[in-house]
């Protein structure tokens, strides 16, 4: 590893790059009613949008996986961030809601287009040592969830919901600019090879020790996108936390995310990427029972609280694991595993916000045993791989 691709201004800059997603989903969310009626719609219109920006994004990335595998990650990573720029320029002057709608699909292409490149960086970095990487990049990306909402709110008070997105584009035209000078291009040598999209995606599938990895990381999406769309009704509605107060709360579970990667940078090579992932699954198996057995019993909110913060950072040990773990299993086609990684985390973790509604009592007991579902079904995921590693040895 060279001095420049160690760097850690390096991985700062890929963590600011897959940064611009969060800040696209996040930081117009307070500006929305006025979105609504500055283009003289109705709020679900403009509620679209996200989910919307979330389909999109998915299905870009599993559009440019494979193209980062033949083509290379720099012109993917250049071409996604000036695509990024213009459209979040554009979406910063459109009157029409229709209009709205079809840049935000265009600045959610792009987005995939410059974050599917960065863990197969990241994996040609960090090599063996991938998980250290990942985890150095998450606690920096962090961040944006948990300013975003904030820098919207503040931005819409001194101006208008048009610089919301301008002051976007002029974000990822700052990276582009830090990219275009500093981001190496790490294509294999021997430059030219064919894109084959089936082909790439049939190399990940039919990879047998790799389908339990890429069920862990769905379950474990499941779980976290859970947590994430349950905590406003558990911390305001149930619990009755102020605004203000649900910030705080949910600003230290980012802060207790953050210090969980720092540690496992740490700790991660002396102890290999799996037994991180079983501490991390040990974790939140715990802490979601306890969950559940609190929540069951009715006890009161700093119960809840208790267990929350140690069953995220339970996932998030998986989770970053996990993804190294697929990752150093497919050193040529990193571009296309992180696109399938990508696009079935989005998807089983959609899964989370309709089964709450369907399951909505009033009480925080469907969001518990969702929780404890999904932990579940990684424990399911570490047992398959025992009973794999148990028929190929014997």
């Amino acid at each position: 590893m060279t001095e420049k691709q160690g760097s850690p201004w390096l991985v700062a800059l890929l963590a600011a790059m897959i940064a611009t997603t969060p800040l696209a989903i996040d930081m117009y969310l307070p500006a929305m009613p006025v979105i609504a009626q500055a283009m003289n719609t109705h709020i679900g219109n403009v509620q679209q949008s996200l989910s919307i920006y979330l389909a999109a994004y998915a299905l870009g990335m599993l559009l440019f996986g494979p193209l980062a595998d033949a083509l290379g990650r720099r012109p993917l990573a250049i071409f996604g961030l000036t695509g990024f720029t213009l459209a979040s320029i554009v979406l910063g002057i459109v009157e029409q809601i229709e209009w709205f709608l079809t840049w935000r699909i265009i600045q959610a292409v792009c987005g995939a287009a410059s974050s599917v490149v960065v863990p197969g960086i990241i994996r040609y970095m960090y090599r063996e040592h991938t998980a250290k990487g990942m985890s150095y990049m998450s606690m920096i990306m962090m961040l944006a969830p948990l300013l975003a909402p904030s820098i919207g709110s503040l931005i819409l008070w001194l101006s208008s919901w048009h610089m919301i997105f301008l002051s976007q584009a002029f974000y990822a035209g700052t990276i582009l600019c830090l990219a275009w000078y500093y981001l190496p291009e790490i294509k294999a040598k021997g430059s030219s090879r064919k894109i084959h999209f089936l082909q790439g995606y049939r190399i990940i599938f039919s990879n047998p020790s790799a389908r339990p990895l890429i069920a862990t990381i769905m379950f474990n999406s499941f779980a976290f996108f859970g947590f994430i769309t349950a905590m406003p009704f558990v911390y305001i509605n149930y619990f009755g936390v102020s605004e203000h107060y649900f910030g705080i709360l949910f600003g230290v579970n980012v802060v207790v995310l953050m210090t969980t990667n720092f540690i496992n940078s740490r700790l991660v090579s002396r102890v290999g990427s799996p037994k991180m992932m079983r501490i991390g699954l040990a974790m939140a198996l715990v802490s979601a029972v306890l969950l559940c057995v609190f929540n069951y019993f009715g006890l009161g909110l700093w119960f809840t609280v208790a267990t929350i913060g140690p069953l995220t950072a339970g996932l998030s040990l998986v989770n970053t694991n996990t993804d190294a773990m697929i990752l150093m299993k497919f050193p040529d086609n990193s571009g296309t595993a992180t696109a399938v990684s990508g696009t079935l985390r989005f998807g089983s973790g959609a899964l989370a916000g309709p089964l709450l509604a369907f399951f909505h009592d009033g009480s925080i007991m469907p969001f518990a045993l969702l929780m404890v579902s999904g932990v579940f079904g990684i424990l399911a995921c570490q047992i398959w791989i025992k009973i794999r590693s148990r028929e190929a040895t014997s």
